[in-house]
């Protein structure tokens, strides 16, 4: 009941700040580009607190779209000085807290007005924003210390999220985040750590993003949001983890781990691989020797680690088949013999391996040994095809030895007879 009245709580002050009545409240309407007095006495002041906002705007995406200083801030831009900020003409300087909130929501989340510039983007994100970690502690606890809009969308110079220079680009998203999470200071009073970037920076997603250019990687709101950001529950990490791992994801599901670690308080994925600090995988992970995550909880040739070490031995046979049976085509290859129909069906030896390491999140020794096994059986028959081309080789080789000594002792022949006539006729004369 406590849990329900705090939702019924959040949600009452997320729907009083969308509807209060105050000027606030009204949807911005573009105005006309050539309103200029905000910017003409702005840029001149000699604050960059004032000043700044108005050197920076004209790169903004609202600028871009048509709308000014007053679509947002109100006041009478006919007005010169400061009679344009007057507080009767719905003027509101710089809003804080969770005054933010309605600022920015009395357009965004106006699906109609929104639809005028771009009927795609979503109208929900002070909802979403009302369900975060961010927005509970605004809205229910009063902190305004916390993210609002401004925090991650830098106002006046606000770029869309496909910019590189936005500051919610995939490329920008870490860094965006980590200026409130990475900072000691700042995150001190939340008891929260503040490694979290400089492990990302470290992980696998970031190298595919970073150094391979794969914009699709996971950042910071893949896993956790982004209006609506919040750590992944131990109950469902591996969902959060299965929007792009989708077989590992059901896989694990229905294993024993699946059922047991939420029960034990144990984070899925995160048990295994970490959270933030994500390396490449390899076949090293599994087993019982160094390197293993397994033994973190299962010790070697007692039950479950003796599963792992029969999954690693499984793993590394068919790796190593697959790797013996490659060598020997290639070598054939090289020597000329035709085996690449042999080198394609090998192929289906490596999707195999492929598909036995995503079967361990089954954590079953006999559902991996099913996919082993077919991977086994293809790597026999390229090996099989291997050994009949060498064979074939080395058919041919002799034959073309014996038929080369065969063409040497025809010829000697022919030239010793030759000479033999060519003496009987010198010997006639």
């Amino acid at each position: 009941m406590r849990a329900c009245g705090n939702h019924l709580a959040a949600f009452a002050l997320a729907l009083a700040l969308l509807v209060a009545a105050k000027p606030l409240a009204a949807t911005a309407q573009p105005q006309p580009p050539e309103e200029g007095n905000c910017i003409t006495c702005h840029r001149v002041l000699g604050d960059e607190r004032l000043s700044g906002p108005a050197i920076r705007f004209p790169g903004d995406i609202h600028a871009a779209k048509g709308l000014s200083c007053v679509s947002c801030h109100g006041g009478d831009p006919a007005a010169v000085g400061l009679d344009g900020m007057n507080p009767a003409m719905g003027f509101l300087g710089k809003p804080g807290g969770q005054e933010m909130v309605q600022f920015c929501g009395r357009c965004h989340s106006d699906a109609q007005f929104m639809r005028n510039y771009n009927p795609s983007i979503r109208v929900d994100q002070v909802a979403e924003y009302t369900t975060s970690v961010h927005g509970r502690r605004l809205l229910e606890l009063g902190d305004t210390l916390v993210a609002t809009c401004v925090g991650c969308h830098p106002a006046h110079s606000i770029k869309p999220p496909a910019d590189p220079e936005s500051s919610v680009h995939p490329l920008q998203v870490a860094q965006t985040c980590g200026t409130c999470h990475a900072d000691v200071e700042y995150m001190e009073q939340y008891g929260i750590p503040t490694d979290q970037l400089q492990k990302y920076q470290s992980c696998i997603h970031w190298q595919k993003m970073s150094v391979e250019g794969d914009l699709s990687a996971p950042t910071c709101n893949d896993c956790h949001g982004n209006h609506g950001a919040a750590p992944p529950g131990i109950s469902w990490v591996g969902n959060t983890c299965g929007q792009c791992h989708v077989v590992m994801a059901q896989l694990f599901n229905e294993s024993v781990h699946g059922r047991m670690f939420p029960l034990l308080g144990v984070p899925g994925c995160a048990a295994c691989h970490n959270n933030h600090e994500i390396r490449a995988t390899g076949d090293t992970m599994l087993g019982v020797g160094e390197g293993a995550v397994c033994v973190k909880c299962h010790q070697p040739g007692v039950g479950g680690g003796v599963g792992a070490e029969a999954m690693r031995n499984l793993l590394d046979s068919l790796r190593a088949q697959v790797d013996t049976a490659r060598a020997l085509l290639e070598r054939a290859e090289l020597a000329g013999m035709e085996v690449s129909h042999a080198l394609f069906e090998l192929q289906g030896a490596h999707n195999a391996l492929v598909t036995a390491r995503a079967t361990v999140h089954a954590f079953s020794v006999d559902a991996l040994k099913d996919d082993v096994d077919e991977g086994l059986e293809i790597t026999a028959n390229a090996w099989a095809s291997g050994l009949r081309a060498l064979d074939e080789l080395k058919f041919r080789r002799t034959g073309l030895v014996v038929s080369v000594t065969l063409i040497i002792g025809l010829i000697v022949g022919v030239v010793l007879k030759i000479r033999q006539m060519e003496q009987r006729g010198l010997a006639r004369r």
